[in-house]
């Protein structure tokens, strides 16, 4: 398979994903005061921005690794679907996390762990597609950068992990760590285009 239908095929998941996100925002009746029943969805929109970012990040970053591809194997092929797996839950735990984002009961940090339980399995996933892609051979990266990219990933990971930990005592604050994740992998790292 070449690289290009590898990026085609994710390309087009990562739209599919990122579209849903939108989908999972209410849209307000007809009847009531418009701007409060807005105001009222400020968990759907903190959600969607944080989501929205991510995986938009992820999709820069899938790029940058897929351009260092000098070949592909099969293994790379189905380590790439299981990060796909991952991205295409996200607007499933953005709806979850929106939803139960205002109550005041367990549901609240059960929804903000699984979140942000959702974005560690998916950057895992990331990272072993990495991972298996510098060992294998697939790769033009020297092994200074792959150890590079090897630290930058458990400084993301660990702060998913926090952010697990902290859904137990305040969902608002475990969201906010993983928005913070998202601007953490805005920098390319050791590697560019």
């Amino acid at each position: 398979m070449s690289k290009a239908r590898l990026e085609a095929f994710s390309d087009g998941v990562f739209a599919v994903a990122i579209t849903l996100l939108v989908l999972e925002i209410a849209v307000p009746g007809e009847h009531g005061d418009l701007a409060h029943e807005v105001a009222d969805l400020w968990p759907s929109f903190a959600g969607y921005l944080v989501s929205f970012a991510t995986i938009g990040i992820i999709w820069v970053n899938h790029h940058t690794m897929v351009h260092q591809f000098t070949r592909l194997d099969r293994a790379t092929l189905f380590l790439n679907l299981n990060l796909l797996l991952w991205v295409v839950l996200i607007p499933w735990s953005t709806a979850l996390i929106a939803e139960h984002l205002r109550d005041t009961d367990a549901d609240e940090h059960f929804a903000a762990a699984i979140y942000a339980a959702n974005f560690f399995v998916m950057g895992v996933s990331f990272f072993a597609l990495w991972s298996h892609a510098g060992r294998a051979g697939l790769m033009d990266v020297e092994p200074r950068m792959m150890q590079q990219l090897i630290r930058r990933n458990a400084v993301g990971e660990g702060a998913y992990v926090v952010a697990i930990a902290v859904a137990w005592v305040s969902a608002e604050a475990a969201l906010v760590i993983c928005g913070l994740v998202a601007v953490y992998y805005i920098h390319p790292g050791p590697l560019r285009l």
